[in-house]
């Protein structure tokens, strides 16, 4: 199970477009959900996060680190998974590392690492290589192309 598989349980969600206060045979009247009287059930409540004019919790926290928008987010291949996944003579492309399992996704390129041995004679064509892991798909036979 992953993060990405996790779904609410069937029939607990509501739909948001639920028309509220518009009488007791709507089942949401007179109130409309916002129980009796006090701050929250007022219109102007106060914001996400307000503690009632104490330093809030989320400017009480320091800052810390940097997040940088620019990032690319390069999938990381070893030639021993090359020579784990493929035969010899195979061509070897991002669309056959994802259909081969090798990798999971693939969002802004695939760069080839020089760490571990390969035996077999592969074409491969990615969008990055280390100079040692194209020293050694060369040295097996194969080629070593960027697209």
């Amino acid at each position: 199970m992953n993060l990405t598989d996790l779904r609410p349980a069937e029939g607990s969600k509501h739909s948001d477009s639920f028309r509220r206060g518009r009488g007791h045979g709507s089942g949401n009247g007179k109130t409309a959900g916002k129980g009796h009287k006090g701050q929250k059930a007022r219109s102007g409540a106060p914001r996400t996060g307000f503690e009632g004019g104490q330093m809030p919790l989320y400017r009480r926290l320091p800052k810390r680190g940097f997040k940088n928008r620019n990032t690319k987010d390069i999938v990381a291949v070893n030639v021993s998974m090359l020579d784990k996944f493929f035969n010899d003579g195979d061509e070897v492309t991002v669309e056959t590392l994802l259909a081969n399992g090798v990798i999971a996704h693939a969002r802004d390129g695939v760069k080839i690492l020089g760490n571990g041995e390969i035996t077999k004679k592969l074409n491969v064509k990615v969008d990055a290589f280390s100079a040692s892991a194209a020293e050694k798909i060369k040295a097996a036979g194969g080629s070593a192309e960027v697209i």
